[in-house]
């Protein structure tokens, strides 16, 4: 599957996998464009939204995205983001466990964990300046009852 040519990638990369509610997607998106932090900053994302990703996996998408050595978080928009209840995205880090030198490598900063909207700015600009790793958010989603990051205290 061919990646995203001209991306920017200095925007949050959104991926659209899931294409049976048109309504539960614009909630998604209305989500994701709010802003957030509590200087009120505006949200900075690139939405993929191509049926070619419909149904696409999270390791189909990480088989996609191997050349792209930027990229280190993809926030999926998958079924479960258009449930009914709270809109939670999938952040699925990225190099795959295959790019690591290890699983203990792997385990540290890798895998894959579900976020609030507000979350996929709050992960992507911290991760683009190296402020934290993939890994703080997730044991922070792991601590969460419902495995979701919900951002930090500040």
């Amino acid at each position: 599957m061919e990646w995203l040519a001209g991306r920017d990638r200095d925007a949050a990369l959104i991926i659209r996998t899931d294409y049976r509610d048109e309504q539960a997607w614009s909630a998604v998106k209305a989500e994701l464009m709010r802003s957030w932090g509590e200087g009120d900053f505006e949200p900075y994302v690139h939405i993929a939204d191509d049926p070619k990703w419909a149904g696409c996996t999270s390791d189909q998408i990480l088989s996609a995205a191997m050349g792209d050595e930027e990229l280190g978080v993809v926030f999926l928009a998958d079924s479960d983001a258009m449930r009914e209840g709270p809109i939670t995205l999938l952040a699925v880090a990225v190099p795959a466990r295959e790019e690591c030198d290890s699983d203990e490598e792997f385990e540290a900063d890798g895998g894959e964990f579900r976020t609030v909207p507000a979350g996929v700015h709050e992960i992507h600009a911290n991760l683009m300046i190296a402020n934290l790793s993939f890994g703080d958010f997730r044991e922070a989603a792991e601590e969460d009852p419902q495995g979701t990051f919900r951002g930090f205290a500040i």
